[in-house]
């Protein structure tokens, strides 16, 4: 993954700067290694930039997301939870002495896995997209599990 973290800046010009991380609510820790895209677009009808990425450290937190060029108005942020959750699943599904599914997992309403052979995966892919104004830090938490997500702007 690519992690530039230049940009053209004027010296004393205020950017927006972006941080996020990853919860993994159905077993309340962080996701680990989850790979995450930046872009970033100068106003609403403008063409997206590929910035770079990286990827969730294991506390779920990406600390080294690329720096915003000046003039960014609308942030992208793509998360990438579909290796996530395969990486997860097969963990659960060699592990070692314990039931591969516990008691909890095999009580859960997941209709989408159990009752009509859909993908392991529903949401192998995140994508967020938020205003920025200059000067000011975003940091945009997600909250996942395999069956929905949530965000919102955090401090």
């Amino acid at each position: 993954m690519t992690t530039e973290t230049t940009a053209s800046v004027t010296p004393g010009t205020p950017v927006a700067s972006v941080s996020t991380h990853i919860l993994d609510t159905s077993v309340g820790r962080p996701a680990a290694g989850v790979a995450v895209q930046l872009a970033a677009r100068g106003g609403r009808d403008a063409r997206w930039q590929a910035l770079g990425g990286s990827a969730t450290d294991a506390d779920g937190r990406c600390k080294d997301l690329p720096v915003l060029p000046e003039g960014t108005t609308h942030v992208r942020l793509d998360f990438a939870v579909e290796a996530y959750f395969e990486k997860k699943s097969e963990s659960d599904t060699f592990a070692g002495d314990r039931p591969a599914k516990n008691q909890a997992e095999a009580q859960q309403d997941a209709p989408a896995n159990r009752d009509s052979g859909a993908a392991q995966v529903f949401f192998p892919e995140v994508a967020i997209t938020f205003a920025v104004s200059p000067g000011e830090h975003y940091h945009v938490p997600l909250l996942l599990n395999p069956f929905g997500y949530s965000v919102y702007r955090g401090s």
